[in-house]
């Protein structure tokens, strides 16, 4: 009967067939510390890994990406005169910043 692997197994196996290959060595970084990006020590450890993948891959947080869009959106605010339109932006305003504290709320309670 065939021995049912563990994923740990083939992952040791494929460092090591990447050791003797040399691959592993011309790995960027390789033998220095690893870097941790800003805000890392400020998010969860449960967080951590999961951003750190979606960081690498490209990939926005939809909470990062609202926090953007209200960076931008208070730039622009600064900029309009008053009227139609910067009451308009300050409600779009007012709304994202409601949507993002519900979505970190929502967060730290998972």
């Amino acid at each position: 009967m065939p021995r049912l692997e563990l994923l740990e197994d083939e992952i040791g196996r494929k460092l090591q067939e990447a050791q003797q290959t040399g691959e592993l060595a011309a790995a960027k970084g390789y033998g220095q510390p690893l870097q941790h990006s800003e805000g890392w020590e400020q998010t969860p450890d449960e967080w951590r890994m999961p951003f750190k993948i979606l960081k690498d891959a490209g990939v926005v947080p939809h909470e990062v990406e609202m926090m953007q869009e209200r960076a931008l959106l208070r730039t622009a605010i600064d900029s309009l005169p008053a009227g139609a339109d910067r009451e308009k932006a300050l409600k779009r305003l007012a709304e994202l910043e409601q949507a993002i504290a519900l979505r970190l709320e929502a967060l730290r309670r998972a």
